[in-house]
């Protein structure tokens, strides 16, 4: 598939740049008019800007073969010219491009077609009317959950290139549902779903706010439940008021031991105290991120020279830039898969997929609410695409 765009001083040169350069199959994506120029937005130079595209198959082009003729020398009268003319055989010509010309014009072609994306998407977001309209709607439902940059480019050429193979015979909902097995596809190498139970201690990490001990409490339930494991609590977080007894009121409730540790001597205790135990939730405090003196503290409490699986938690409430800044500083720690909270309290994603694409980390649980142990499931690839092209089950 190959498309362009073609700029004339009128509809009708631009229509006649169109045929020449792209033969009567040409498709036009969209038209408008554009002014470009001019002082103060005065004296603009009025232009016509097409946008078409051509389905491009390689073909023989066979000339016409005509009979063979033996040669013969046909004299012009002298008056005219004293020249022979002579008339040869035309042989069949069959040219087949060969598969490197294939291959170097299918490059260019993508290429055209990955421009023609970034020019036709502005700084601000705003989705330009140069794609179909179904394609228009992947664009905006990708803008409504602030994908990066870099994802819209790719989901939208990806989106395209089905458009276009499809012959433009796809329906608004057929092609919500390619968008969503795209998701899942691009997500399926990633490590997703919960506890691993191949280490025995799982540490629950992140700034204040995002619901870690509730979170932890809905994981020891899962793990009680439904996997049958035997489970304890250990507390790092000394600092917030009230911390230490609400991790102890899930504790009760799920009847589980809980250990609360101030220093690195106190978490070897916990951890001889906790030899007969299965699983190993450890709640750590929630303070600014941005102090790192906070990240070196867990290193003085928490011995992650242990089987440690640390899971990072993030509330998609939060900025993306945020988000990146948190991992950064946290960084440190070995972080095996995210956590994403508070679901329910926002109507964009993308966050999701925005953290998976920039830092290759999969995801381990997405919570939807306050309840536990219900408002929690396991994540995958197939659970983030339907939140992003169906939204939240009510």
């Amino acid at each position: 598939m190959k498309i362009k765009k073609f700029t004339a001083s009128s509809m009708p040169d631009a229509m006649k740049t169109v045929k020449n350069e792209l033969g009567n199959d040409a498709v036009i994506l969209n038209s408008r008019i554009v002014f470009t120029g001019g002082i103060l937005g005065f004296f603009r130079k009025k232009s016509f800007e097409v946008i078409a595209a051509v389905d491009q198959k390689v073909q023989q082009d066979i000339k016409p073969i005509l009979k063979e003729k033996p040669k013969m020398a046909v004299h012009v009268p002298a008056n005219i010219a004293k020249e022979q003319m002579i008339v040869k055989q035309e042989k069949p010509n069959s040219q087949i491009l060969s598969s490197s010309k294939q291959t170097e014009n299918i490059l260019k072609e993508i290429n055209e077609l990955k421009t023609l994306i970034k020019s036709s998407q502005s700084d601000s977001g705003q989705i330009l009317s140069a794609y179909p309209q179904p394609i228009q709607e992947i664009q905006t439902l990708m803008h409504q959950h602030e994908f990066s940059p870099s994802l819209k480019e790719k989901f939208t050429l990806s989106m395209m290139e089905k458009w276009f193979s499809s012959n433009s015979n796809n329906a608004n909902e057929d092609l919500l549902g390619q968008f969503k097995e795209e998701i899942t596809r691009f997500l399926l190498d990633k490590p997703f779903g919960g506890i691993s139970f191949t280490k025995k201690y799982v540490n629950v990490i992140g700034p204040t706010g995002v619901g870690k001990t509730t979170t932890l409490a809905k994981i020891a339930a899962d793990c009680i439940l439904n996997h049958k494991k035997k489970v304890a609590f250990i507390t790092t977080d000394t600092y917030r008021i009230g911390a230490i007894e609400q991790l102890k009121t899930y504790a009760q409730i799920l009847n589980v031991p809980v250990e609360v540790c101030y220093s690195l001597e106190d978490f070897q205790t916990a951890k001889k105290k906790f030899t007969a135990y299965d699983v190993i939730l450890i709640d750590t405090a929630g303070r600014n991120f941005r102090n790192k003196k906070y990240i070196e503290d867990l290193h003085q409490v928490i011995d992650f020279n242990l089987e440690v699986e640390s899971f990072l938690v993030l509330a998609l409430t939060a900025k993306q830039k945020d988000m990146e800044d948190i991992y950064q500083q946290f960084s440190s720690i070995q972080i095996n898969k995210f956590i994403f909270t508070k679901v329910d309290e926002t109507s964009a994603y993308g966050s999701m997929m925005n953290m998976v694409e920039k830092f290759n980390i999969g995801v381990a649980y997405i919570t939807t609410g306050q309840n536990v142990p219900d408002d929690m499931i396991p994540a995958s690839p197939e659970a983030i695409a339907s939140l992003i092209t169906s939204g939240l089950p009510t």
